[in-house]
């Protein structure tokens, strides 16, 4: 532990004070020095202005007989003495207009100011607390003002200045917090590291019997959505010692040097609770790799990230203090604040597997009325690459489209509309497809269908519909069976045919074809290159790679990457590209040739539903009219909920969409 005992000065035995000086007494003799020439410069001005002169009685009675005054007043300070305030009609001998004098009240004197029509004017006399209350209010007034206006945005500024360098880290308690590990699902290698931790600090003699050490740092890093913040909160609910949170962003000011100021206190507030634990969120506002390359460099910033540095692993680091960060750019982040003894752990946090987004579904539901009929595992299929930020999206959704309608429970068709919501966009049955465009769009969706239908390579279809939603005119979509971590060389193959479906059909049955297939050219063409460049699927070109073009550039980094190959190798890859596309549109022709009495089929009743799911597509494929009523039910979970396994692969999807 720390000491918290005050340094002593070196002059005297007594320890030194602490904190900022004295503001108080400072501002309260600045705020009478103000007021003294306030009121100076009030009272010149007053006095300048008026030019009141004090005259003996006998020079008033004098002036009164001359003629010389218009008009007096006469007032009564409350202790029975009278006083007389007038103007004269010229100069007396000091040059002023105005005078006053002291008299002593009486007939006489009345009866001489109104044979001379002098004008009186008799005021009430004033007590002692008017008085009083009249010399002081102004003061008090001015005081005010003074202390309102001018000290307490000293103060302010004062106690704003001296905060600079305070670190903005907050203390969470378990009052404040209640996420505990129970309530994040689908990370469990992430939550196994977290434990670890949790139980080093609980029981640290548990670990250091064998001579090892506490682990000074854990960045946790991973796509957004899947749960870094959620893991730090629960961290938080689950230690019993202190938690400090704070963003990389609050380190970064506009002055020089607050950051590293910042840092410093952070270490010093951690020192003096250890043990525990310092959460900083998007650690790479501060954590930027040091390049000076395209872009120069930032001083304020490096600074900062120098005294992280030396704070977490320097001479004067000491034990207690965790340092758990994260961040979804664990790439631009400097290779020394990576090393062992900083970040001791990097706990990659995945998207969640097929069981995963199950659990993180239950999670969510807990608090929504679901249907006995709802299945979560079915919805967890048909979200392959969804977060778990993006699955109670999909559940809040689900919950508001069901209330939309007034249900009381949520369905299974809530959780597939808001899926499908979430991934395209909501349904606009408001733009409305003249006969000849939603003709077009259902060839379409056809011929992808058909190509996904016959090519066992392919997911199964879910469903086929051409319903805008989006930027999409239609769309044929597919259910996965399982997850999966890598493709083959067919089943990228069988995509590429798939994604020409759409533009075959239109050529097929118009002789012609739209810019709808415009998104499914991009694609394709992406996973040919993709094959030729980097997975090392073609023969000519051979196992290699060629770099990427879609790889982002960091402070000069990757620029010169893509291009390290001669123009012969680059003219090869573009054929191979061309050669790829071209015999995978081939194939998908033949596909529909073959089958055009089928296609035409399925387009008519596409026209007339605009939805079909698996069934009726299975059932159109097998004997060329819709199912029956009341079988598609039972058919139904056969043939949409196949065995799941644990490996997962991107959800595909085919859609014509309007053009960009």
């Amino acid at each position: 532990m720390a000491d918290n005992t005050p340094p002593k000065d070196p002059k005297s035995d007594k320890p030194a004070k602490k904190g900022p000086p004295p503001m108080p007494m400072r501002g309260l003799a600045i705020s009478f020095l103000m007021m003294a020439i306030f009121l100076t410069v009030l009272h010149l001005f007053s006095n300048s202005s008026k030019k009141v002169g004090e005259v003996e009685y006998t020079d008033f009675v004098n002036m009164v007989k001359g003629g010389r005054i218009a008009k007096v007043d006469i007032a009564n300070d409350g202790a029975g003495n009278h006083f007389v305030t007038g103007e004269s009609k010229d100069l007396n001998e000091a040059g002023m207009t105005k005078f006053r004098t002291e008299i002593i009240l009486t007939e006489k004197l009345m009866e001489m100011l109104e044979s001379n029509g002098v004008q009186v004017n008799v005021k009430r006399p004033k007590t002692m607390l008017i008085s009083i209350l009249a010399n002081i209010v102004p003061f008090i007034l001015i005081f005010g003002i003074i202390y309102f206006v001018f000290i307490r945005q000293m103060k302010n500024a004062g106690r704003g200045a001296m905060s600079f360098g305070k670190s903005r880290a907050k203390m969470l308690t378990q009052d404040k917090n209640k996420i505990t590990f129970k309530e994040v699902a689908g990370v469990d290698e992430a939550k196994e590291e977290l434990q670890e931790v949790v139980e080093f600090l609980k029981d640290p003699k548990k670990f250091q019997k064998l001579g090892g050490k506490m682990p000074k740092g854990v960045l946790l890093s991973g796509a957004p959505g899947t749960g870094k913040t959620l893991l730090a909160k629960a961290v938080a609910g689950e230690a019993d010692v202190p938690f400090f949170t704070i963003s990389g962003s609050d380190f970064v000011e506009m002055f020089v040097g607050i950051g590293a100021s910042r840092v410093r206190d952070m270490f010093e507030q951690g020192k003096k609770n250890a043990p525990c634990i310092i959460f900083i969120d998007e650690i790479d506002a501060v954590g930027r790799s040091r390049f000076s390359g395209i872009g120069g460099g930032h001083d304020e910033r490096e600074q900062t990230l120098n005294a992280l540095l030396v704070e977490m692993d320097g001479f004067d680091s000491q034990e207690g203090i965790i340092i758990i960060a994260a961040t979804n750019r664990p790439d631009v982040l400097d290779p020394a604040l990576l090393r062992p003894g900083r970040f001791d752990r990097q706990v990659v946090v995945d998207l969640p597997t097929l069981e995963g987004r199950e659990q993180i579904l239950k999670i969510h539901s807990r608090n929504v009325r679901l249907s006995d009929k709802v299945e979560l595992k079915k919805s967890a299929r048909g979200t392959p690459g969804f977060s778990g930020a993006d699955l109670a999206n999909l559940v809040n959704e689900a919950a508001l489209l069901a209330a939309r309608r007034g249900a009381e429970f949520v369905e299974q068709e809530d959780m597939e509309e808001a899926r499908d919501k979430v991934m395209w966009g909501r349904e606009r049955r408001s733009h409305v497809l003249d006969p000849e465009e939603k003709k077009l769009t259902a060839y379409h969706e056809a011929g992808h269908t058909i190509a996904m239908y016959y090519t066992p390579e392919c997911e199964p279809i879910h469903k086929v519909t051409i319903i805008p939603r989006g930027r999409a005119l239609g769309a044929t979509m597919s259910l996965p069976e399982k997850d999966r971590y890598t493709q083959s060389k067919k089943r990228l193959e069988a995509d590429l045919l798939s994604l020409m479906g759409g533009r075959a059909a239109e050529e097929l049955i118009f002789n012609d074809v739209t810019t709808g297939a415009h998104n499914d050219i991009e694609r394709a063409t992406l996973i040919a290159r993709a094959m030729v460049c980097e997975y090392g699927m073609s023969q000519t070109i051979g196992p290699q790679n060629l770099g990427s073009h879609s790889k982002p550039v960091f402070l000069g980094q990757g620029i010169n990457g893509s291009h390290e190959h001669s123009e012969e190798t680059a003219r090869k890859i573009d054929q191979e590209v061309q050669r790829i596309i071209t015999e995978a549109y081939d194939a998908c022709m033949k596909i529909l040739t073959d089958n055009k009495e089928k296609l035409v089929t399925l387009s008519e009743l596409l026209i007339e539903r605009e939805v079909l799911d698996f069934d009726d597509v299975d059932s159109i494929m097998k004997t060329g009219t819709l199912p029956p009523e009341g079988k598609t039910e039972e058919k139904a979970p056969e043939a949409e909920e196949p065995e799941a396994a644990d490996d997962p692969v991107d959800e595909a999807s085919s859609e014509r969409t309007e053009p960009a």
